[in-house]
């Protein structure tokens, strides 16, 4: 399981010109499954994210997670983050699950995102969307489950 953490002060999914979700300070989370992935890798993952520390205390450290700071999270699935571009130009999506299990622990990672209290938003699996966002800092992290 591979995440793409970005730290925002907002972030939107439109599909089809229409507005889907949005959140302002907080996190927009890109979510890959690949086909090894459990829901132990699942809970382990989101457990990581909610407990990382990249939001600023008042000394200007990075020292705050997501919950510290009451901020909201969007979760989208981005089953490109498991393509593997080692060889040739074209990436293949070998060790990408299968839709049904990538959708079954997407659903079960932003179930358990969901059980922090904070405003969860979500993506829609599958569907072709516009993500716009203000990255924060800019603030990046990727994390592999």
């Amino acid at each position: 399981m591979k995440a793409v953490i970005q730290r925002v002060k907002r972030a939107s999914v439109t599909i089809e010109n229409e507005l889907y979700s949005e959140i302002r300070c907080g996190m927009l989370i890109f979510l890959g499954v690949e086909k090894s992935d459990t829901q132990e890798n699942a809970e382990k993952l989101a457990q990581k994210v909610m407990g990382l520390r990249i939001f600023e205390d008042e000394n200007g450290k990075m020292n705050l997670s997501v919950k510290d700071v009451n901020g909201e999270i969007l979760v989208v699935s981005q089953f490109t983050l498991c393509g593997d571009c080692k060889k040739g130009t074209r990436p293949s999506f070998d060790n990408a699950a299968p839709p049904e299990d990538a959708n079954r622990l997407y659903e079960y990672f932003v179930q358990n995102i969901k059980s922090w209290n904070l405003n969860v938003e979500t993506g829609k699996f599958r569907a072709m969307m516009d993500v716009s966002l203000i990255n924060d800092g800019p603030v990046t992290f990727i994390i592999e489950k």
